[in-house]
């Protein structure tokens, strides 16, 4: 019988546990996590479960209980100290070790510190799992002025949390605009405009100098790089996370922006498996390595690494079977006020945008095109569009004919015109 360790009790790691199961797989499973709760969904932390619309049950991925009946062995409030590839073992904090057959590194990401003076000062958050939430949805009961630092999703969707709390609530972004890292120009300018319309002030191209300390020792507000100071009880830091590595690097794995793994999501190691936030992967889209922190690239990989576990099970030798390799395309979303973003593919900072749409309407979609090529769709309120788009961008996609900016554009044909029987 063999043996499957999972490092990291998130989505990814819960999924590939389950999915593991689901496929008949009969040997033993071992998922390690470093919280002490039982494994929940991270997603919801900075949307429902801030709102105070949803508690802790709603968002329980797998419980003890379900865990038992799955025959799946939850390690939890311990974590991997090390990865000994040669004995094929992993070592935990409690000095305890486990073999492996197969070894599924699904570590996750870290969030990026913010190097400035009074960041550890009471009062200023950040937000990547539940205790953080918990305390910082507390906070916000009684916050009166709130100051986000980073316009990214994370920082947004707190920001519109905070505010329909009722409290005074600044973005500053360093960046010209926010979520530019993903998103084109007019669909950056149209959540900017959503937040203010909804009271958020706004503020792109300034930094933070400092958080300034008050009476009492906890936070009073923030100094910026253009010379103002804004109020704050609350301070809350989301600019942007670093993959959680550093097991792979002490084992000598291949590493870049995370840990670098085939089509088939082995690293260097043909034993372990890398996915979700910390692995570094072929994008069907792009043809480059990338590394996506999304709900569906976590899900779609632990699905993936699954069956390829299954099938090597099967062979009894340990070697991959001839399977095609994970080629899903990439999506994402993201809830704000009463705007739903769902994004389809991916694409680089220098790509043609063409607007599908009116915006003032409140459902549009933006395509993002390279050498007029479509590679990712923006979706705002038009769920439609995002699901044909999701197909028009799978390379299992026979188009009836090539779609062009202008016929993209054309918001008088249907997207799934293009789309072959």
């Amino acid at each position: 019988m063999t043996r499957t360790v999972i490092v990291g009790a998130g989505l990814g790691g819960v999924r590939v546990a389950t999915e593991l199961r689901h496929r008949g797989y009969g040997g033993e499973i071992i998922v390690i996590g470093e919280e002490a709760h039982e494994p929940y969904d991270r997603p919801p932390l900075s949307k429902d479960f801030l709102k105070g619309t949803a508690e802790r049950e709603a968002i329980t991925l797998l419980s003890s209980a379900t865990a038992a009946e799955k025959g799946i062995t939850l390690r939890l409030a311990i974590g991997v100290t090390r990865i000994d590839r040669a004995d094929r073992q992993v070592s935990m904090s409690d000095g305890s070790t486990v073999g492996y057959d197969f070894l599924v590194l699904a570590t996750g990401a870290v969030n990026r510190p913010l190097p400035i003076p009074g960041a550890e000062l009471p009062g200023v958050w950040s937000l990547r799992g539940l205790d953080d939430a918990a305390s910082l949805r507390n906070a916000l009961a009684d916050a009166e002025r709130v100051v986000i630092i980073g316009g990214g999703f994370i920082g947004l969707e707190v920001a519109a949390a905070a505010r329909l709390r009722g409290a005074q609530v600044t973005v500053i972004e360093y960046l010209p605009r926010v979520m530019a890292r993903v998103l084109s120009v007019e669909m950056s300018q149209y959540f900017v405009d959503v937040h203010r319309r909804h009271g958020v002030d706004v503020r792109c191209g300034v930094g933070v100098t400092s958080v300034d300390v008050g009476p009492g020792g906890s936070v009073m507000g923030v100094a910026c790089s253009d010379g103002t100071c804004v109020p704050a009880d609350v301070v809350v830091v989301g600019v942007g996370v670093t993959p959680a590595i550093g097991l792979a690097v002490d084992a000598s794995l291949r590493v870049g922006d995370g840990v670098i793994v085939d089509e088939r999501l082995l690293t260097s190691d043909l034993s372990i498996y890398a996915i979700g936030d910390c692995a570094q992967f072929d994008c069907v889209i792009t043809g480059m390595q990338l590394r996506i922190e999304s709900v569906q690239n976590a899900t779609g990989q632990a699905r993936f690494v699954a069956g390829d576990i299954v099938a090597r099970a099967e062979h009894q030798s340990g070697a991959s079977p001839d399977r095609p390799g994970y080629r899903a395309v990439p999506w994402f979303w993201s809830e704000q006020f009463d705007a739903k973003l769902q994004i389809a593919g991916v694409a680089p900072a220098h790509a043609t945008s063409v607007v599908r749409g009116d915006p003032r309407s409140g459902s549009f979609s933006v395509g993002r095109f390279v050498d007029d090529r479509l590679t990712a769709v923006e979706s705002l309120n038009s769920t439609r569009d995002h699901l044909t788009s999701r197909k028009l961008l799978s390379p299992e996609a026979g188009l009836r004919t090539r779609l062009t900016q202008a016929a993209f554009a054309d918001n008088t044909v249907a997207l799934k015109a293009f789309i072959g029987p």
